[in-house]
C-alpha cells in the first residue's frame, strides 16, 4: 500500500499535468493577436526636451546646441525688469551676425527671419515656459522688450542657438485644457480657464504675427488700471506678468503651462501692427478674463 506521501505526490503531479494540458490547449485556441497583446510591454511615451534659460540685464544663459523635436523652454527672469525669450528661426543659412546687421536697420525684419514664439515676459524672479517643436537649423534667442529705452537686444540681449537632428522618438504634443485663438485683433477661448495648473494651446489664425502676454491683475484692479500704469510705471504695478507665448507667425501653434488662482487676468498683444506700427492692443487686442 502506498504511503500518504506517495499518494500526495501522485495527486500533485496529476494536477500539474492537468493544468499544463489545459493551459496548452487554451493557448492553442487563443488568437495570435491576443497572445501578442498579453505579452506586449507598454513603452513609456517620449517626453519633450527641457531647456532651461535664464535672462538678466542684458544677456541670456542658455545651451549653444540642443536636439530637434518637441522642446519645453523654461525661462527664468533674473533681471530687475521685464524680459522675455522670443525665438527666431534664421533661414537661408543666415547666422546671428546676419541678424544683428539686419536689426541695425529700422523697418520690418527680413524674409529669412521667422518668429517662433517662446516664453513671453514673466515678472522679475518668475519663470515662464513654452512648448514647441523645433526643426534642425539656426535660431536666435532675443529680447524685444523696450520699456523706457531701446530694445534689450540692442543692449546685447541676443544669443545664437543651433538645433541639430535628434536621436530616438519625438515626444507627442501635449493635450491642452483649452485653446486661446489669436485673431486680427482679439482673443477667443474655447472654454473658461478654471483654477489649477492648466496647459493652454495658443493658435494664431490672424493674418499678422501675434503674441499673448498673461497678466494676473491685483485685487480690485482692471486691465485698464494696468495699462494706465504701463504709461508711467509709477508706484506698485496693479498686476503681475506671468508670461505665455511670444510672437508667432500666422498659422502657428504653441503651448504653455500656468498655475491659475481665482481672480482676474489680462490677455494682451503688444506687437506692432504691419500697417500703422501701433501695438495690437491699440486695435483692441486686449481682454480681461475671470478665473474661478
Amino acid at each position: 500500500m502506498a504511503s500518504v506521501t506517495t499518494l500526495l505526490g501522485l495527486l500533485v503531479g496529476s494536477a500539474a499535468v492537468a493544468t499544463l494540458s489545459v493551459t496548452n490547449t487554451s493557448a492553442a485556441r487563443t488568437p495570435a493577436a491576443v497572445v501578442k497583446s498579453i505579452m506586449r510591454v507598454p513603452t513609456p511615451a517620449a517626453k519633450p526636451h527641457v531647456v532651461r534659460v535664464t535672462g538678466e540685464d542684458f544677456k541670456f544663459e542658455a545651451p549653444d546646441v540642443i536636439p530637434a523635436g518637441l522642446t519645453e523652454f523654461r525661462f527664468l527672469n533674473k533681471g530687475p525688469a521685464l524680459h522675455h525669450m522670443a525665438i527666431l528661426k534664421l533661414g537661408g543659412g543666415k547666422t546671428i551676425d546676419d541678424l544683428r546687421a539686419a536689426l541695425a536697420n529700422p523697418g520690418p525684419p527680413p524674409a529669412w527671419v521667422k518668429e517662433f514664439g517662446g516664453p513671453n515676459a514673466p515678472a522679475p524672479g518668475l519663470e515662464a515656459n513654452a512648448i514647441l517643436k523645433l526643426e534642425p537649423g539656426n535660431y536666435a534667442l532675443i529680447c524685444f522688450v523696450d520699456i523706457g529705452g531701446p530694445p534689450h537686444f540692442a543692449k546685447g540681449m541676443m544669443r545664437a542657438l543651433r538645433v541639430v537632428p535628434a536621436k530616438g522618438e519625438t515626444a507627442p504634443r501635449p493635450k491642452p485644457d483649452l485653446t486661446v485663438t489669436l485673431l486680427d485683433y482679439g482673443f477667443r477661448l474655447t472654454s473658461p480657464i478654471r483654477a489649477g495648473t492648466r496647459t493652454i494651446r495658443v493658435h494664431n489664425i490672424g493674418k499678422q504675427h501675434h503674441e499673448v502676454e498673461l497678466v494676473q491683475l491685483a485685487p480690485n484692479s482692471s486691465v485698464a488700471d494696468f495699462m494706465n500704469w504701463m504709461d508711467k510705471m509709477e508706484g506698485p504695478p496693479p498686476g503681475k506678468a506671468l508670461g505665455a507665448i511670444a510672437g508667432i507667425e500666422p498659422g502657428m501653434s504653441e503651448y504653455f503651462k500656468a498655475d491659475f488662482t481665482p481672480g482676474n487676468y489680462a490677455l494682451i498683444c503688444f506687437l506692432p501692427d504691419a500697417k500703422d506700427a501701433k501695438p495690437h492692443f491699440a486695435h483692441g487686442m486686449i481682454s480681461q478674463i475671470t478665473v474661478k
